[in-house]
């Protein structure tokens, strides 16, 4: 059994998601010791945990477009490899679903991350992921904005949900600044 392989069935049987694997719930993440590309983002929705396959909803197809890929090259984890901070669908809150559980990403993140062999970019969706990888003080907008401080390595976005339509509204150069740039950065990625 390769090394990845364990640590998915050592998430399986943690007792913190126990609950989940009576359920026949399995953790919805998906990277291989080839992908290039990780894809951070908060949690899965009710969708994923339904179907099994993250960003397999509109979110998924605005962020596909924004990265400017296909749906194969997506799910293609030799090139994606998708991560969110915590693997299993948190449950619904009294505004929306409820936050990633605080203490899935380090006890499991970096024993992934340990076994990709070459990560080019790790693309950061949201507030959750940004808060946990980049650890500075600004806002999700400001570090949208800023997204070159945080090249080579990262690259923060936001949560590409229809629900922020608000948020682009009022920030119009994120589509036409910086999701050009993570294209071209992605298919340079891709490409070479």
């Amino acid at each position: 059994m390769n090394k990845l392989a364990s640590i998915r069935d050592a998430i399986i049987n943690d007792i913190d998601n126990a609950n989940k694997t009576k359920q026949g719930l399995m953790p919805l993440y998906n990277v291989s010791a080839n992908s290039k590309i990780i894809i951070i983002g908060q949690a899965p929705g009710i969708k994923a945990e339904k179907s099994g396959l993250v960003w397999d909803d509109l979110s998924g197809d605005k962020l596909r477009s924004w990265l400017g890929v296909s749906r194969d090259e997506f799910y293609d984890n030799n090139i994606f490899g998708n991560m969110p901070m915590d693997f299993y669908y948190p449950g619904k809150g009294k505004s929306g679903d409820l936050p990633p559980r605080k203490e899935f990403a380090p006890l499991w993140h970096q024993q992934i991350l340990n076994e990709v062999k070459d990560i080019k970019l790790i693309i950061l969706i949201g507030k959750y992921a940004q808060d946990y990888y980049l650890k500075d003080k600004l806002n999700l907008t400001e570090r949208v904005k800023n997204y070159f401080n945080y090249l080579p390595l990262y690259f923060p976005i936001v949560h590409p949900s229809p629900l922020n339509f608000r948020w682009h509204r009022n920030n119009p150069w994120f589509e036409l600044e910086v999701v050009k740039k993570l294209q071209a950065i992605v298919r340079e990625i891709i490409n070479n």
